[in-house]
């Protein structure tokens, strides 16, 4: 039997989806306010949290949605096409703008991409037997990497990781791991992973660089994603990845934390005794994360073992605000907003970027310039967001507002439709 939902889970689950939503859609990448920006590279602002709070959220999740602890052969084929529908979802979003057909351009080009983005996007949300969905997301999965490394000129320099490919294989691995270990093995796992990934980080000399280092496209993990992945990387980084092979290995980390934290709640305490543990547990990761910082920066592109455990402290201790405001003091009124984005996750990951692609890729008339043409994301953005402001920071932001508004619109609708879409 399924676990009751807990709506404190829900709710940080919507807010991190919501800041996602912002941080991911500025007006203008040239104006942004500094708490909305990634850190260049050591250090971590709130934009910073947006990833590892959702695969802690994740984690923590799963001890509420997996109805057994047993790891039959059903419930393992569950926890595997699950992960490659995640997988598969953020590996065709690398591939959106790529898609060529019959020489095909403008509106006529974007349709067909929209009519297999539709096609994909029900073959990996849609709900089927558990049969036909391992069958779907194989082909999709063979389909993809087949056109990756075909040589095909349009998809040679394709991506291969990416967000979504990351909480895929982290999903996979703490998925398994609960429903095999207890939960010291648990902890015990999470340390280890945390302790190994800076060993080869600090230990082992860079092949080609020299000594280890933890600076930008000169560590271990930028050369073994050189090695792996090889034109197949972030576009702004070529040489390396940001979700990369190396630093999934500490993410893992992060999806356990989270675990250790849904079980927690889930077990038979009073809700106040849970609340303190969740401080003590929060406050203390914390403060080791910030220690061993100073030896092993907090870098979220090389999701460091400090920026696991500061990342996940802190985001113990906001889960552990909302339950109690939520689950103990029973304020609840102002949560539907939050839940609306909270329950629909991945349909917000998905179609998100493909919406503002839409709206990027459709051409009108730039009404300053007549034999030209402008984006209809740009005409909004320059005609009617920008003239209402004197601050081009508070303009950008606006544009970013506008388009959380129009997604809660969307959430709105399928919320009140009672329509989850789950992989």
């Amino acid at each position: 039997m399924i676990k009751e939902r807990l709506i404190s889970l829900d709710v940080f689950r919507g807010f991190t989806i919501l800041l996602m939503t912002i941080v991911n859609n500025p007006g203008s990448p040239k104006s942004i306010y500094s708490p909305l920006e990634h850190a260049s590279w050591n250090g971590c602002t709130p934009t910073d949290l947006v990833f590892p709070f959702f695969i802690f959220i994740m984690g923590a999740a799963i001890s509420f949605a997996m109805p057994t602890k047993k790891l039959d052969s059903a419930t393992f084929n569950k926890i595997v096409v699950r992960s490659l529908r995640i997988f598969c979802l953020g590996l065709f979003l690398n591939f959106f703008n790529k898609i060529e057909v019959f020489g095909l351009e403008g509106i006529p080009l974007l349709l067909v991409r929209l009519a297999i983005t539709f096609a994909v996007a029900y073959a990996l949300l849609g709900n089927f037997s558990p049969k036909v969905k391992m069958y779907l997301v194989a082909i999709i999965i063979a389909i993809l990497f087949f056109l990756a490394y075909s040589g095909i000129k349009d998809y040679q320099e394709v991506r291969i990781p990416g967000v979504l490919q990351r909480i895929g294989i982290v999903y996979l691995f703490v998925a398994i791991l609960y429903t095999k270990t207890t939960q010291k093995t648990q902890v015990l796992t999470a340390i280890g992973l945390l302790l190994f990934y800076w060993g080869l980080m600090t230990l082992i000399p860079v092949p080609g660089i020299g000594t280890a280092n933890f600076e930008k496209g000169t560590n271990l993990a930028s050369w073994l994603d050189g090695v792996l992945l090889d034109g197949h990387m972030w576009t702004f980084t070529k040489t390396w990845d940001p979700e990369g092979f190396l630093s999934t290995i500490p993410a893992i980390a992060s999806g356990i934390i989270g675990l250790l934290v849904g079980q927690l709640l889930n077990r038979p305490l009073p809700k106040m005794e849970i609340v303190k543990k969740m401080i003590l547990i929060g406050v203390s990761i914390t403060v080791v994360g910030i220690i061993w910082s100073t030896a092993f920066p907090i870098n979220k592109s090389i999701w460091t073992s400090s920026y696991v455990l500061f990342t996940s402290g802190l985001a113990t201790l906001s889960l552990t605000f909302l339950y109690y405001v939520i689950e103990i003091a029973n304020y609840k009124k102002w949560t539907k907003f939050f839940l609306i984005w909270g329950v629909n996750p991945m349909f917000v990951f998905f179609f998100s970027p493909i919406i503002s692609w839409v709206l990027a890729a459709i051409k009108i008339q730039n009404p300053q310039i007549a034999s030209k043409q402008i984006n209809v994301q740009s005409y909004f953005y320059n005609f009617w967001v920008v003239p209402t402001f004197n601050n081009p920071l508070d303009a950008s932001l606006a544009f970013a507002l506008s388009y959380a508004l129009l997604w809660s619109f969307i959430l709105w609708i399928l919320y009140k439709n009672k329509l989850v879409f789950k992989v």
